[in-house]
């Protein structure tokens, strides 16, 4: 019995010596490359095992830091507390008048409903408005509309761009804004387009026209709408993993839109951004020294902690669907390249985030079921090297932390 208990009690020891050891060893990981000759020390590392709730590993996890579209993982995360992924995004065509010998005595009224994919050349596909519009008028035999065209973009209040972002990226189709209705990616070309609803307005006209359904646009009071016909958006779902997988700033602005509409009745981003501060606090995560801004990222002014982002991740841990969104290092997205044909190929899903200067990470470690066991954050700003330099540190951080 004497033996057993000191058999028992050495192995006891062992296994906090080899706790006490990779702890050592995961930390040793981190501080080499912030000491990466070339690298900032504006920069902040928190890697957490999901299982025991410990820190593996973290430095500088209190600093506000710039997070650029690694800001796109907290905005998903939002709006999938508001509205079912599942569902769609709808677009309603109404008319206000009766039909008489082919003739609306009455105004056709699209109301938009914030899908930023209407019509998109990016994922996720969905059935073109235009051809659904002209199908459904003939499908009442319309040849002739008496009143206008009306486009009711009232789903999202204020301006279609938040103030705080460079004006230098306001031209380029990345730096579009999000509007009510958003159509062809509220671009042409890399160019952004200023006023999507007019090019809508346009492309709709042309095609009435095409089909023989002349628009007499008289003007005249609107009566009691009947709908027509209702588009339907991919699944809110797709809409959000192809956000995350591309990196697109437009879907995430008008996911921080929808979900300012679902919580405040208001689709402004400034209330949407507001709410979020709330929710996560209220959730539990310390969200001192943030500032939120944005649903993109885009702005400079956010401001992020490598705990506050850790905090949002642990709590979406257990929603399959969410930690789905997250590109696979060395398959996917804007990681397909990262970890390439190395031990974590496939093991590791993160967003992440880059702009001048800037190059951050916010995802996990999974398992061999792509279920996550470790929450991983790097945010790293005000770097003057090659952004290489910045990808290899982080990658090597991430095979010494994880070589077991």
């Amino acid at each position: 019995m004497k033996e057993i208990s000191v058999y028992i009690l050495l192995t006891a020891l062992s296994v906090m010596q080899f706790i006490a050891f990779a702890g050592v060893r995961e930390q040793a990981a981190v501080d080499k490359m912030v000491a990466t000759p070339g690298l900032p020390q504006n920069m902040a590392v928190m890697i957490t095992d999901l299982k025991t709730g410990e820190t593996l590993c973290a430095s500088g996890e209190k600093s506000p830091l710039i997070p650029a579209s690694i800001m796109k993982a907290v905005t998903i995360a939002s709006l999938t507390q508001e509205m079912d992924p599942a569902g769609s995004l709808e677009t309603k065509v109404y008319v206000d008048g009766d039909v008489k010998d082919g003739v609306l005595r009455g105004n056709l009224i699209v109301v938009a409903g914030g899908d930023p994919s209407l019509n998109a050349s990016t994922a996720p596909e969905s059935a073109d408005i235009i051809a659904e519009i002209i199908s459904a008028l003939r499908g009442r035999k319309i040849e002739s509309i008496e009143g206008r065209l009306i486009l009711d973009e009232s789903i999202f209040d204020g301006p279609s761009i938040p103030a705080s972002w460079a004006k230098g990226d306001l031209m380029h189709s990345y730096g579009t804004g999000s509007h009510g209705l958003n159509y062809r990616n509220n671009a042409s070309g890399k160019s952004s387009v200023s006023n999507p609803g007019l090019i809508f307005e346009r492309d709709l006209n042309r095609a009435l026209a095409q089909a023989g359904i002349r628009i007499e646009g008289n003007s005249g009071r609107q009566g009691e709408r009947h709908l027509l016909m209702t588009h339907q958006s991919a699944p809110l779902s797709e809409i959000m993993r192809s956000c995350m997988m591309r990196s697109d700033n437009l879907y995430a602005e008008s996911m921080l839109r929808l979900y300012a509409d679902a919580t405040t009745g208001k689709g402004a981003t400034t209330a949407g951004a507001e709410e979020e501060m709330k929710f996560w606090k209220k959730r539990g995560v310390n969200m001192a020294g943030v500032n939120i801004i944005d649903g993109s990222g885009l702005s400079r002014s956010n401001r992020v902690t490598a705990e506050m982002m850790t905090g949002v991740l642990r709590d979406m841990a257990d929603d399959v669907d969410y930690v789905s969104y997250f590109p696979l290092a060395g398959q996917e997205g804007t990681l397909k390249r990262f970890l390439c044909e190395t031990p974590l190929d496939s093991y590791i899903a993160m967003k992440t985030g880059s702009m001048s200067g800037i190059q951050c990470y916010a995802g996990y470690k999974l398992d061999e079921d792509f279920a996550p066991t470790h929450t991983v954050v790097v945010i790293v700003n005000d770097f003057r090297c090659d952004r290489s330099v910045v990808r290899n540190a982080v990658a090597r951080m991430l095979l010494e932390v994880f070589e077991d």
